[in-house]
């Protein structure tokens, strides 16, 4: 008899169920039982389309007892079983202690939601630029409790006073006079403002982004407003965290596996380096992996000349034989970029079991989403790591004038600078900003909601580190020689070099892998007073 709960279900999450794996669902009387194995059962087959083949062969690939079970009473697992999935009951828990022990998580995950029931509407872009606004608003109030006169758009007067609106942008333009007319809107109504030329805030006002949230301090009516002053929701990290514990924590970006172009020999390098038992690799305890770990397939037109490995699957098959030679006290986190195997609009969900399953086989691997928030704990301390791979970096660098006279592309983290300042890390939606985002009218995942210790990030080739207001950025090197697109557009990248940060001492050593005579292993250089 067909279960009318779990067809529906079925239909939110958009699956195609095998007859007799329905069958063995209708079995369980927990609606939320059945939601977990649905859960864990999509990620076992890869695929939305799960057939019991599917989960059989794809559990000989893993073996990954802990995922599967996680979270379902032993009374529940019967059902594996019946699928032809061998589990030992008896024995499955005392196997999920063994393997907790040894991979202890001394770190929590915080990312936004990456797969939806639904088709996208209308509805859903208004829910998230509201869900945005409603969580940059509370970051400028936090900044300030004393605003003057603090009004809604809607309650602006017919008498001219000085007043306070916090605002998201809509629409910027000049007018005849060269004057900046920017649309502001709030959850009340939409006003324009007026910004003169040459005045104080005509700079600030002529970086905004469309879609950022900022507080304006104006004067004026409901006819006409003048702005004076732009207030960011802005970035302050007021406490540096250190651990008690020797950490180092590595960084890597763009490695670019596949590409006839990949630097083979210096990534070996780095690999057989960090299983030694130098000192400094010793430390080590995370290695961040940003983005762009393969080439990818299809990602530009005739890409394929350009592939000494043509098939996803070859890709994440050769990259996982090195990381299979880092040793097993390495944690390593690898979030997607725009040549992986994940869709490019953001947050990109963590890489495809089908494609990169081999890396999902690494028991010291953990796959995050783009971006994703790490948080590393030791005795109640949190060290905040936040990754992103960074493809909005071309759209603050090619709408901000300041950033385009600082050529800073090479110099990429200007750009990063720009996120926290507005504590957006891509404000901008659309093809034309380079940046395309999947709505969530429940938060904002782009949000940057906490201050992290560090930010890291790829895309750009080049190794550059600043601080912003006590936050560490780094954006990431590569181990791809400089390819043809590069050439064209003048970019110039700075290959092989690995930042190493330990969070006891906060001493930052840059290790350059390059094989070359000016190569200079072990470089040391102190970013971080």
């Amino acid at each position: 008899m067909i279960n009318p709960e779990i067809l529906q279900i079925v239909k939110e999450k958009g699956l195609l169920l095998e007859k007799e794996i329905f069958e063995a669902l209708s079995s369980v009387n927990d609606i939320r039982v059945v939601r977990k194995l649905l859960d864990n059962f999509e990620n076992l087959a890869g695929q939305r389309m799960i057939t019991r083949s599917s989960l059989i062969k794809n559990w000989v690939i893993s073996k990954d007892i802990n995922h599967l079970t996680e979270g379902i009473e032993p009374k529940f697992l019967n059902i594996f079983i019946k699928l032809g999935i061998e589990i030992n009951i008896d024995t499955f828990a005392l196997k999920k202690a063994e393997k907790v022990e040894k991979f202890r998580r001394d770190y929590t995950l915080h990312y936004g939601k990456t797969t939806f029931a639904k088709k996208m509407e209308v509805s859903d872009f208004v829910g998230h630029f509201r869900a945005r606004y409603k969580d940059l608003q509370n970051i400028i109030m936090r900044r300030n409790n004393n605003w003057d006169n603090l009004i809604s758009i809607n309650k602006i007067s017919a008498t001219r006073q000085q007043f306070c609106i916090i605002g998201m942008v809509s629409e910027k333009r000049l007018t005849k006079n060269k004057n900046l007319l920017v649309v502001f809107e709030d959850l009340t109504g939409k006003t324009n403002v007026v910004f003169k030329n040459g005045s104080n805030a005509f700079k600030d006002a002529d970086e905004l982004q469309l879609d950022e949230v900022v507080a304006i301090k104006c004067t004026g009516n409901n006819e006409l407003i003048m702005g004076h002053e732009i207030f960011f929701p802005d970035s302050f990290l007021l406490q540096k965290t250190k651990f008690d514990d020797d950490c180092g924590i590595a960084f890597i970006s763009d490695i670019h596996v596949g590409s006839k172009k990949f630097l083979r020999p210096e990534f070996d390098s780095f690999i057989t380096w960090l299983s030694s038992d130098d000192e400094l690799a010793m430390k080590i305890k995370y290695l961040f992996v940003v983005g762009d770990s393969v080439d990818g397939l299809g990602v530009f037109p005739g890409q394929e000349k350009l592939l000494e490995i043509k098939t996803l699957k070859g890709q994440y098959d050769n990259f996982a034989k090195y990381l299979k030679r880092i040793p097993e006290r390495v944690t390593i986190f690898i979030c997607p970029g725009q040549h992986d195997i994940s869709r490019v609009p953001e947050p990109q969900p963590p890489l495809d079991k089908v494609y990169a399953g081999a890396l999902h086989d690494i028991p010291n691997i953990v796959l995050v989403p783009n971006p994703c928030l790490v948080k590393l704990h030791e005795k109640g301390k949190e060290f905040k790591v936040q990754m992103y791979h960074g493809a909005s970096i071309h759209a603050f660098i090619n709408s901000i004038e300041e950033l385009r006279l600082l050529k800073a592309h090479k110099s990429p983290a200007k750009a990063v600078r720009h996120m926290l300042k507005r504590r957006h890390l891509a404000p901008q939606h659309g093809i034309s900003a380079s940046i395309v985002y999947v709505p969530n009218p429940e938060r904002d995942p782009l949000v940057i909601s906490e201050v992290p210790d560090i930010v890291c990030t790829g895309e750009v080739h080049r190794l550059d580190i600043e601080r912003y207001n006590g936050t560490l950025i780094m954006t990431g090197s590569c181990w791809q020689a400089r390819t043809d697109f590069e050439e064209k557009v003048g970019n110039i990248p700075d290959p092989c070099k690995v930042p190493v940060f330990n969070v006891k001492t906060h001493e930052l050593k840059v290790l350059d892998f390059s094989i070359s005579e000016e190569r200079n292993l072990g470089r040391s250089e102190d970013f971080v007073k």
